[in-house]
């Protein structure tokens, strides 16, 4: 018998399986990236001893405050100057030693050095590689890849169990808070999942860009259609979620130097041109090479880049309008995920949605504790002729077209389900009955 979509029993055991492996990750990721939504604040706060520290109008100027960044970190070559926000603010000088980058806080007004730190040590670039990475670099990108896979397959068929087969509200737009027992439980996250679906999915998609597999599937998927290789505006790993770590458009300098000298003209070039902080120059990597600038703005729709002669005059400029679709799309993706894009709006949706992805897990969790016989895994029963739902396994196929890692791990799951021994099968309810 062949039918549109499954029965009820069959897409409740794929979304308690795709539940049992992504709501560990869920919770993790929730909570960091309710953190992360925060890391303007948060680095203003961790900056705030450099914030005040020179008088308007006192600064020795770019080349000076480079070179005694350099000074600092003996062997070094300049990587980036940060344009100070205010008159009063320490200069920021990215030197790069050997494999490290170092960030040097730098007195405008005396080139007193104020402070040298590891830019990989520093507190959001540890919590953005736990959020993206797990602190695990490309496997553990590979591991958060596949657990917001299995997150959509988790939500749509979260929806599809939702979805009213009646005509009541209760417990479908609002839980019933009385109830007690395991229907409180089972309305706060029917209702909770249906209200969050949408959110929570738009931020499982507009993260994968980032994501080690799916970023280079999508840069493959674009040289194909475009027929020419493809310069992303953003990094394919999770440390690009961070700043800094972004630098498409800019060219990094080699060990060898190149005269700094330029940067003075440059600086002044960009300053009146008033764009998005932070805002981001490098040297070339050759002296005959141009200048590179870059607003780093969290808010990516108001990202800039410019590449400038040593005399300081601007050679090129690139507005985010006159990006490609696909590197706006995912630009307004980012912006939004991080909760940069419509101010305090979007902050606080995000943020919303990070405390109810955390409620949907922790409320799945009592449900399936409460309904679990000891001894068992507590799987729902699986029919033993499932009739075949063409438009479901359509809707799968795609999936996994879609979401590679997601079909790799797919076909490993059917090759495990048909050679495991039966007692294990038995525990993890993949019996029959």
């Amino acid at each position: 018998m062949k039918r549109a979509w499954p029965r009820y029993p069959t897409v409740w055991r794929w979304h308690f399986y795709a539940g049992l492996f992504c709501i560990p990750f869920i919770l993790w990721l929730s909570l960091t990236g309710g953190v992360y939504l925060f890391k303007p604040q948060i680095e203003a706060w961790l900056d705030r001893p450099y914030a005040t520290v020179a008088q308007p109008g006192r600064r020795a100027g770019p080349v000076a405050e480079v070179a005694a960044a350099l000074r600092a970190v003996p062997g070094g070559t300049l990587s980036q100057y940060e344009l100070p926000a205010t008159p009063t603010q320490a200069v920021q000088v990215l030197v790069s030693d050997g494999d490290l980058t170092q960030r040097v806080y730098v007195d405008p007004a005396t080139l007193t050095v104020l402070k040298v730190e590891r830019e990989d040590r520093r507190p959001m670039k540890i919590l953005s590689r736990l959020h993206g990475e797990l602190l695990a670099g490309p496997v553990g990108s590979y591991v958060v890849e596949l657990a917001a896979s299995w997150a959509i397959v988790m939500l749509v068929s979260g929806l599809f169990l939702w979805w009213p087969r009646g005509q009541r509200l209760a417990g479908v737009v609002y839980p019933r808070l009385r109830a007690g027992g395991r229907r409180f439980w089972r309305d706060l996250h029917g209702v909770t999942g249906f209200w969050v679906s949408a959110a929570a999915l738009f931020l499982l998609v507009s993260g994968l860009p980032w994501a080690a597999s799916w970023g280079a599937y999508l840069k493959m998927a674009r040289h194909v259609a475009e027929g020419q290789p493809v310069k992303q505006d953003w990094s394919s790993s999770h440390s690009g979620h961070d700043g800094m770590a972004d630098m498409a458009g800019m060219t990094m300098p080699k060990p060898a130097s190149v005269p700094l000298a330029p940067l003075d003209r440059v600086v002044a070039t960009i300053r009146p041109l008033d764009l998005a902080a932070p805002v981001l120059i490098a040297p070339p990597a050759q002296a005959a090479q141009p200048w590179t600038a870059k607003s780093n703005a969290a808010n990516r729709p108001l990202r800039t880049d410019l590449t400038l002669d040593a005399s300081g005059a601007v050679l090129t400029r690139q507005d985010f309008a006159q990006r490609p679709l696909v590197d706006r799309l995912v630009g307004w993706g980012v912006a939004i995920h991080e909760g940069q894009a419509f101010g305090w709006i979007n902050l606080l949706v995000n943020l919303v949605t990070a405390l109810m992805l955390m409620l949907l897990s922790i409320s799945s969790v009592m449900l399936w504790w409460r309904r679990r016989a000891p001894g068992t895994l507590g799987a729902p029963r699986a029919a033993v002729r499932p009739a075949l739902a063409w438009s479901f396994a359509t809707t799968v196929a795609a999936l996994a077209v879609m979401l590679p890692l997601f079909g790799a791990s797919l076909l490993l799951v059917l090759l495990i389900d048909r050679i495991l021994p039966a007692r294990p099968r038995a525990w993890l309810g993949l019996e029959a009955t």
